[in-house]
């Protein structure tokens, strides 16, 4: 990784951060940022007895911070207008160290949520904040770092999943394997500390989020955005559940979402890198969502014949579809600035439609007797962003995000 190189910029020691800095900050970032989905949704049924709330509550964990995450990253334009970057990426920091430490001590579910919503609202300025400095950062080699902190993302998730049963049973806490994710966070903390520079609020101003959302472009990135990490949703929230309500242990089903989240990463990395050859990134997109239809359908009628397999098959899909549709929001401008506050709204819009997923499935699952017809809507849902990713040729581009018409 040495050969990348960063834009100029100063520390807040007033040095140059070096590559290595940067790409460890966009690493330790990555990776703390899916930690507080996964770890709840591994140990939904001893949260759920331990704090006497329904199963299906648990759906709020996912709803509500995806929810805060979606209207942060519709304000992160505008604070990088009022506030510096230092002080935005420093503050999220804080607020998601904060509301996993707290899950130590909460007494019932409502405070359990609230700390959910503490957590999503420091992601939701994290990630909204992170392509477009990429993009001013690593200018030569977007492609590759955005995969790199979308495998890193990824990755997270399957820390998350894999640690969290392990250290519950190694403590006969539940609370404390929740709260155990403050540490590497306060490792990202110093970390940002050290590399994120002092700038004037407004240094680099983003353009008007009004403008951009004034494009159809920019709600077709929206939509499909949305509904590919709706099928993330709904695999981190009930995917261990599903299986545990077939015999599997809290330990096993952790695994499985573990390994989902391994395929999530490596896909997340090499899709983009073997697309950074080519503008075009359809083709790649349209491997993905193949891959999540798949999944989504064996999950639905062959669960038990190849779990793992469908796992990495489904894992595939979700990381690749991530990584690459950031991928495509910041190739629509060739600016950072504009850049980032097309992928911020990206995601503003795309969290809160992804977020309705969890509870539309277990809504399902008390409908029908199970998962089944959860996932059949997830494979429709990759089947209707794979038709609108037709759209995505850049050589419109630029057209598109100029037009104030009637098309997208």
């Amino acid at each position: 990784m040495s050969s990348f190189q960063t834009a100029p910029s100063a520390t807040s020691t007033g040095a140059q951060a070096s590559p290595g800095l940067w790409l460890a900050f966009v690493i330790l970032v990555g990776l703390n940022l899916r930690p507080f989905f996964t770890s709840s949704g591994t140990l939904a049924r001893q949260v759920a007895q331990g704090l006497d709330m329904p199963l299906g509550s648990l759906a709020w964990l996912t709803l509500l911070p995806m929810m805060v995450m979606g209207l942060g990253a519709f304000c992160m334009p505008s604070l990088r207008r009022v506030l510096a970057l230092r002080h935005v990426l420093i503050t999220s920091l804080w607020l998601l160290c904060l509301g996993c430490a707290l899950r130590w001590f909460v007494p019932n579910g409502a405070s359990l949520i609230a700390t959910a919503l503490l957590c999503g609202l420091g992601v939701s300025l994290l990630q909204a904040g992170m392509p477009g400095l990429i993009k001013e950062q690593f200018p030569r080699h977007i492609a590759q770092v955005t995969g790199v902190y979308s495998a890193t993302l990824m990755g997270g998730g399957a820390l998350g999943a894999q640690i969290t049963p392990w250290v519950s049973s190694l403590t006969d806490s539940w609370r404390i394997a929740l709260a155990f994710w403050a540490l590497p966070i306060s490792v990202a903390l110093w970390i940002a500390w050290k590399v994120v520079p002092r700038q004037a609020p407004g240094a680099q101003l983003s353009p008007p989020s009004l403008s951009l959302l004034a494009r159809p472009r920019t709600w077709t990135l929206i939509v499909c955005f949305g509904l590919i990490n709706g099928g993330y949703a709904s695999l981190v929230t009930w995917l261990a559940t599903f299986y545990q309500d077939r015999g599997w242990t809290a330990e096993s089903s952790g695994s499985l979402v573990a390994v989902l989240s391994v395929a999530q990463a490596f896909a997340a990395f090499g899709l983009p890198t073997l697309a950074a050859r080519n503008k075009d990134r359809r083709r790649w997109v349209w491997l993905a969502l193949a891959c999540q239809v798949a999944g989504f359908l064996a999950f639905a009628f062959v669960p038990d014949l190849a779990p793992y397999t469908w796992a990495i098959v489904i894992g595939i899909g979700l990381g690749g579809c991530f990584s690459l549709l950031l991928l495509v929001a910041l190739d629509h401008f060739p600016d950072a600035a504009r850049a980032g506050t097309l992928s911020a709204l990206m995601q503003g819009g795309g969290f809160p439609i992804a977020a309705l997923f969890p509870m539309i499935s277990v809504q399902l699952r008390e409908l029908s007797n199970g998962f089944q017809a959860g996932w059949i809507l997830h494979a429709a849902m990759a089947l209707l962003v794979a038709v609108m990713a037709w759209r995505f040729q850049p050589a419109h581009y630029a057209e598109k995000m100029k037009q104030q018409g009637h098309q997208s």
